[in-house]
């Protein structure tokens, strides 16, 4: 298995001279292709920091970007002879796959959590049968689903998130996605609403 690591001096290898450039990342990328470790560190030295900016104002997380930069320099090693310096640099072929990589992580952790939140809406439905012991109370909380219907999306799952699911405004505005003074007016309006449907007066 491949470990990235900082560059050191190869046996024989001729120390830089000051005012000598680098190797070009270029260079290096064609290097790397031949499975040359020793290329594939300089390119690493010289590239990491600029590919770790990139993902981590995209994910913001340090911890998941400094994953993600390994993950994006493994896939580098992994794929650098299908680089053609005839279709563009080098920088610009590695912030590329950077981007595509750190954007599918954004997705997929976007996926998870839109998940959490239809399972949390989901288990907190009430249920009403299971708590309801008469005729009566079942009427009632009949009546509640029926208003509960005539509200719209937002503004149901706000309110079956704040008050079924116990869960604080802030809470509810990050399941949401939402600024916390959204998440009030949806609950404002929404229970507006079910005092009208029902015929609670204020």
């Amino acid at each position: 298995m491949l470990v990235l690591m900082s560059r050191e001096a190869d046996v024989g290898a001729t120390p830089e001279e000051p005012g000598v450039p680098a190797t070009s990342p270029q260079d290096l990328l064609e290097r790397v292709a031949t499975g040359d470790q020793a290329a594939f560190s300089e390119l690493y030295d010289q590239l990491a920091p600029r590919v770790f900016g990139l993902v981590k104002r995209l994910l913001r997380d340090h911890s998941q970007s400094e994953e993600v930069t390994q993950e994006i320099f493994l896939e580098i090693w992994q794929t650098a002879t299908r680089f053609d310096s005839n279709k563009g640099a080098a920088v610009s072929w590695i912030l590329t796959m950077a981007h595509r990589r750190t954007v599918d992580r954004v997705r997929a952790s976007q996926s998870s959590r839109d998940r959490d939140v239809r399972i949390g809406i989901r288990d907190h439905n009430p249920d009403y049968d299971h708590v309801s012991e008469t005729i009566e109370v079942r009427l009632e909380h009949e009546r509640v689903e029926k208003a509960m219907s005539r509200l719209t999306e937002l503004q149901r799952q706000a309110v079956s998130l704040a008050y079924y699911g116990g869960y604080s405004h802030s809470e509810v505005a990050t399941m949401l996605k939402v600024p916390v003074g959204t998440v009030k007016t949806r609950l404002r309006d929404g229970m507006i609403r079910l005092r009208d449907e029902m015929g609670v007066a204020s």
